[in-house]
């Protein structure tokens, strides 16, 4: 019996062409909602996966602003920056390999830095905001799932499909309405919802399950829709930066 021949890179679809990969980037968008539901909630206001917002509230802990902090804050951005790092060398060591195993290496980093958090989450008092040594370990971890994610997502380079943020895709939805036409319009407002539902969610389950469920969930939907992704041919496709 012969084998069949192996899959090449120009038997496949391109990554921009497949029709799963948006997929995974909306269901990484939702889990987006989930983290800064659990950070801004439950961690004492501070964002770990939008760094705009925590940007603004660093600067309202900055003036003083009562409920806002300096050093969690500061901490979030730092993970976020070393995570961001941990993921350009993550993609620079799978340059000319299955865009699958990479996305899959960066998605089980992720998923179980999620998982980590979500265990020490379990002991933290979101009331009291203690132990504050277990506060700052989940926003440390959080924030650097977040930023290897955001990094992996931006070389992926899917317009309108950051995962993160929504301000250029809410934008785009108004400013390149031509002739009763948005471009893209079905992805779009697919990110915009997916966020909102993330966030919806996970503030569901920080109020009536405590802090470390939206995080649990986070890690499973990133890792499984990751998966999920294995199965389309465009992950085969050796990646290029």
């Amino acid at each position: 019996m012969s084998t069949p021949p192996p899959i090449s890179a120009s038997s496949v679809s391109a990554p921009g062409k497949s029709a799963l990969l948006p997929c995974l980037l909306l269901l990484l968008s939702a889990t987006t909602g989930l983290v800064d539901a659990a950070s801004v909630l439950g961690l004492g206001k501070v964002f770990t996966a939008n760094m705009t917002g925590n940007v603004v509230f660093l600067g309202f802990a900055a003036a003083g602003t009562p409920g806002f902090k300096v050093i969690p804050s500061v901490l979030a951005l730092i993970a976020f920056m070393v995570g961001a790092w941990g993921a350009g060398h993550l993609a620079r060591a799978h340059v000319e390999r299955a865009l699958g195993r990479w996305l899959l290496w960066a998605a089980v980093i992720e998923a179980a830095l999620l998982w980590i958090a979500a265990l020490i989450a379990l002991d933290v008092d979101v009331a009291a905001q203690a132990p504050k040594a277990a506060v700052m370990a989940v926003i440390a971890l959080t924030g650097f799932a977040m930023g290897l994610r955001n990094a992996t997502v931006r070389q992926l380079k899917v317009p309108d499909l950051t995962t993160t943020v929504l301000t250029l895709t809410i934008t785009g939805i108004a400013a390149d309405h031509v002739g009763g036409k948005t471009p893209n319009f079905a992805r779009r407002i697919g990110a915009v919802l997916s966020i909102f539902a993330g966030a919806a969610v996970g503030a569901l389950l920080l109020m009536h399950g405590g802090l470390a469920l939206p995080l649990a969930l986070a890690g499973a939907i990133v890792l499984g829709a990751t998966l999920v992704f294995l199965r389309d041919p465009a992950s085969a496709v050796p990646h290029r930066p």
